[in-house]
């Protein structure tokens, strides 16, 4: 009994580590900063976004899918765009787990107010 009470407390904090944990090694840069020709811009955003508000040139993959379309990912250096922190610490940790090199972020956030929509971009 004592084991399967240890088992799940590991598992929720590597869980908690996973998704809130910040990734500290990888640098915040605005989209309109990246060297497109040696950087590949994977965009881990859900699909209703990125097909709103597409980025130019990137690899739509959302986070719930990244495992299933892993192969379509190019290898060298990648440029994450994701909607949140969450998306960032997972993709990012998800990605060197299987070998691709991350090397910058970007944060859009989606913003409404008043009936329009404002598109913040972080980094």
């Amino acid at each position: 009994m004592t084991f399967l009470i240890l088992i799940t407390i590991i598992s929720i904090v590597f869980i908690m580590y996973n998704r809130y944990f910040p990734v500290f090694s990888v640098q915040c840069l605005h989209l309109k900063d990246l060297k497109r020709d040696r950087i590949k811009i994977i965009d881990v955003r859900e699909y209703n976004e990125s097909y709103r508000y597409p980025i130019n040139g990137a690899i739509n993959i959302p986070i719930g899918y990244l495992k299933r379309n892993l192969k379509e990912i190019p290898k060298g250096d990648i440029h994450v765009v994701v909607s949140s922190s969450l998306e960032k610490n997972y993709a990012i940790r998800f990605l060197r787990h299987k070998g691709y090199r991350v090397v910058s972020y970007t944060v859009i956030q989606l913003l409404l107010k008043e009936n329009s929509l404002k598109i913040e971009m972080n980094g």
